[in-house]
């Protein structure tokens, strides 16, 4: 593991800014549209909180119904199995479950399998590498700081996962590289506002209290390469283009325009749109061709998107495949 990395790590640890932990009711509405992938199939859930974590809870209460073959969770530096992760312990521990054995279809203590790491239980760690090598899909909320190295292990390793992450993602060049290579795409939860999360009972980073219990709001979408109904509908188009109503960049030939919803059905050049556009992505009706912000391989090259001398927000280039004349 980089030093640079374990400082950036410890510090988000110190400083508490990764400890949000993922609603119930967001877990169960993102999965339900992916329940037929996950027969036969060995879930992972690292940088998780067994025990107390909504997705362990998810997957060992929906292990027959999802016919699940194993689910595993892990969690960095900890062994109390029964507290919100204070990341104070050396070790760590990881939880195996292999479904019910009573019939009385919950998931009990003796059921479950509580095993000891011999490392911190980093997701970077040669023991949670192994592990993961063992899973057919990971699912989790991985620590929003060091999101770029764990998508890009997934990558390496070839897994299919759905994951949440900080939209602002979308425009780390690493991940628009995927995006726009179709190796990774935005899952079913839309981009307005931002999903709320709990936090621990010390912390002073939440924006309100509810029976009791911290939550902060952070603007966040799933990421997923598991393949969704969503991804193959086309967005509907109506409008016609017009030089007065779709003006180009100063510098580049695309023209500007402002909504996904307002991209004219008869355009055939390239067009920037909003990175919301990334919500209704179908790579059958579109193809991206550049991230303003990265075109020329470079961070912060902010020079496609200006209109009249002025700048826009980043904007994500494309085109039609299906232009309507």
């Amino acid at each position: 593991m980089k030093k640079s990395s374990n400082k950036k790590l410890h510090k988000a640890v110190r400083e508490k800014k990764d400890e949000f932990y993922t609603q119930l009711t967001d877990i169960e509405y993102e999965l339900k549209y992916y329940k037929d992938q996950f027969c036969d199939k060995v879930v992972f859930c690292n940088c998780d909180d067994p025990y107390v974590s909504n997705f362990f809870h998810y997957f060992a209460y929906n292990f027959e119904k999802l016919k699940l073959k194993k689910l595993i969770t892990t969690c960095y530096r900890n062994k109390q199995y029964d507290l919100f992760s204070q990341n104070k312990d050396k070790e760590a521990i990881y939880i195996e479950y292999n479904g019910d054995k009573d019939g009385d279809r919950i998931p009990s203590p003796d059921e479950i399998g509580i095993k000891s790491l011999k490392e911190d239980g980093d997701f970077r760690s040669l023991e949670c590498i192994e592990l993961l090598k063992e899973a057919d899909i990971v699912v989790t909320n991985p620590p929003f700081s060091l999101f770029r190295e764990y998508v890009e292990q997934l990558v390496k390793y070839n897994k299919k996962f759905l994951i949440i992450g900080n939209k602002n993602a979308i425009s780390y060049k690493e991940i628009f590289k995927l995006i726009k290579e179709n190796k990774l795409w935005a899952g079913y939860r839309g981009f307005s506002g931002g999903m709320w999360f709990y936090t621990t009972d010390d912390s002073e980073n939440y924006d309100r209290i509810v029976d009791g219990k911290k939550l902060k709001n952070v603007p966040s979408i799933w990421f997923t390469n598991l393949d969704i109904a969503k991804r193959h509908e086309d967005i509907v188009l109506y409008k016609k283009y017009s030089s007065k109503e779709y003006p180009k960049y100063d510098n580049y030939d695309a023209i500007e325009v402002s909504k996904t919803s307002d991209i004219p059905i008869d355009y055939d050049g390239v067009m920037g749109v909003p990175i919301t556009f990334i919500d209704k992505y179908n790579p059958e009706q579109f193809e991206i061709i550049s991230d303003s912000r990265y075109h020329d391989g470079q961070d912060f090259a902010d020079d496609i998107n200006i209109v009249d001398g002025k700048a826009l927000y980043r904007r994500i280039l494309i085109k039609n495949k299906k232009v309507k004349k």
